[in-house]
């Protein structure tokens, strides 16, 4: 699809009106094309429009991604809901993406912001705290990274 190519190279040129015109275009042309309407929906992101993006990740979701642009599409939506003070949906979105991709770190770390906004700091804290023993190469993290995992779930734990 060299439309879609072509509004891609104009998004990560910056020409973000132009492309996001073109993905608009393409999903008027291709309303079940589950890659143009998760590309406008980022297209109206990176613009700051938000809540214009939600219904194309939506659809495109349910119209089925391959694997990177549906992690992608799962971020993109939760982030969203988020921003947009959605915490539930947001909430609702993450544990979706997660279900599918347990091992995506970054799926978790937005769904620990979603968590904060809603004030489940102690399930917030445990999700950042594991995902930075588990990816921090920083020596000084590096080297307690099973006291972090330990204590990442037990923080309000007093030992006497």
């Amino acid at each position: 699809m060299k439309k879609l190519e072509e509004a891609i190279q104009l998004r990560n040129e910056g020409n973000y009106a132009e492309a996001n015109a073109l993905f608009v275009q393409l999903v008027e042309q291709n309303p079940n094309d589950a890659q143009a309407n998760y590309h406008c929906a980022w297209s109206f992101d990176v613009m700051g429009l938000e809540a214009a993006a939600v219904p194309y990740y939506e659809t495109a979701i349910q119209l089925g991604l391959e694997d990177v642009d549906a992690q992608g599409a799962f971020l993109g939506l939760g982030s969203t809901y988020r921003t947009l003070g959605e915490y539930e949906k947001s909430k609702r979105v993450f544990e979706e993406g997660i279900e599918r991709f347990p091992d995506h770190l970054g799926l978790k770390t937005f769904y620990a912001m979603t968590l904060y906004n809603l004030h489940e700091h102690q399930k917030a804290m445990e999700i950042l705290l594991t995902c930075l023993a588990r990816t921090s190469t920083d020596p000084s993290i590096a080297t307690y990274k099973k006291a972090i995992e330990f204590y990442s779930g037990q923080l309000d734990k007093v030992w006497k």
